[in-house]
C-alpha cells in the first residue's frame, strides 16, 4: 500500500457499550477491547505503520468513574503493559513504547511500575514508536504547555509550543481514527489539538471491541485515497 499514514491516533470508544448490549458488565468490554488492540498493533506492523498512538484513557475516565470500574481498568492495563514489555514482536520489531499523560500521578504503584519497565526495556528502540495516553486530556496538555512558556519566558511560536507539549518528540498525526460513533462523530477534551491540525479523520459506529484489523485497514485504505490540501 502506498501513501500510509505515518502517524495514527486511535481513540477507542465503545467498550461499556459494546458490553451494555451484550448484558455483561463494563470490564468484560474493557477486556475485549484490550484483546482487540493487540490485534491492531500487529497489523500496525504489518502494514509498517512507523508511529501508532492510542487514547488508553482520559484524565476523566479515571477521575469521574466509580472506583470499581477503575480498579478493572487499572488491573488491564498493568496485565497489558506487562505483557508488552516480554512480547517478542515488541523487540523483533524494535518498537520504542512511550506513555504520555498524568499516569505517574493518578496510577496505582504497581501499574506505574509495569509501565515504566515496558519504557526501561523498549527505549533504545527506534523502528517503531508505539505511544499510549494514559489519564490524558489534550486540554490538560495545551494549559501545561502555556504555563511552562510562561514561566520560562519563551518566545511564543510554533517551535517553542511543539517544544513544550508531552508529545514533543512525536511528529504531527496524518489519521485519527474514533470507534464507536454512532450518529455523533466528534472528538473528545481536545485531543491532541496541536499535533491533529491537518489531520484526516476516520469515523467509525464499531464499537472497539469489534474493531478488527479488517475495518483498521479499510480506513488506512480511505485514507490514502484521500487528497490532503493541509490548507492550500
Amino acid at each position: 500500500m502506498k501513501n500510509i499514514p505515518a502517524h495514527i491516533a486511535l481513540i477507542p470508544d465503545g467498550n461499556r457499550r459494546w458490553a451494555k448490549k451484550r448484558n455483561l458488565p463494563a470490564f468484560v468490554g474493557h477486556e475485549r477491547g484490550a484483546e482487540a488492540l493487540e490485534k491492531i498493533l500487529q497489523k500496525s506492523l504489518e502494514l509498517k505503520i512507523p508511529y501508532f498512538t492510542f487514547w488508553g484513557s482520559s484524565l476523566d475516565n479515571i477521575t469521574k468513574r466509580s472506583k470499581k470500574e477503575v480498579g478493572y481498568l487499572f488491573q488491564i492495563f498493568e496485565k497489558q503493559f506487562k505483557r508488552l514489555a516480554k512480547d517478542k514482536r515488541i523487540h523483533k520489531n524494535e518498537v520504542k513504547i512511550s506513555v504520555l499523560g498524568r499516569w505517574k500521578e493518578y496510577f496505582p504503584p504497581s501499574l506505574n511500575k509495569a509501565i515504566e519497565q515496558a519504557m526501561e526495556k523498549t527505549k533504545g528502540y527506534k523502528r517503531y514508536h508505539l505511544t499510549f495516553l494514559m489519564a490524558y486530556n489534550g486540554t490538560d496538555e495545551m494549559e501545561e504547555c502555556i504555563k511552562n512558556i510562561v514561566k520560562t519566558k519563551q518566545k511564543v511560536n510554533e517551535k517553542t509550543i511543539k517544544q513544550n507539549l508531552w508529545t514533543k518528540d512525536l511528529p504531527s498525526v496524518d489519521l485519527v481514527i474514533r470507534t464507536g460513533c454512532e450518529d455523533d462523530p466528534h472528538l473528545s477534551a481536545g485531543f491532541m489539538m496541536w499535533d491533529i491540525a491537518y489531520a484526516q479523520l476516520y469515523f467509525t459506529r464499531t464499537y472497539f471491541p469489534a474493531f478488527s484489523p479488517k475495518e483498521y485497514e479499510k480506513a488506512i485504505k480511505d485514507y490514502v485515497k484521500r487528497e490532503r490540501r493541509k490548507g492550500a
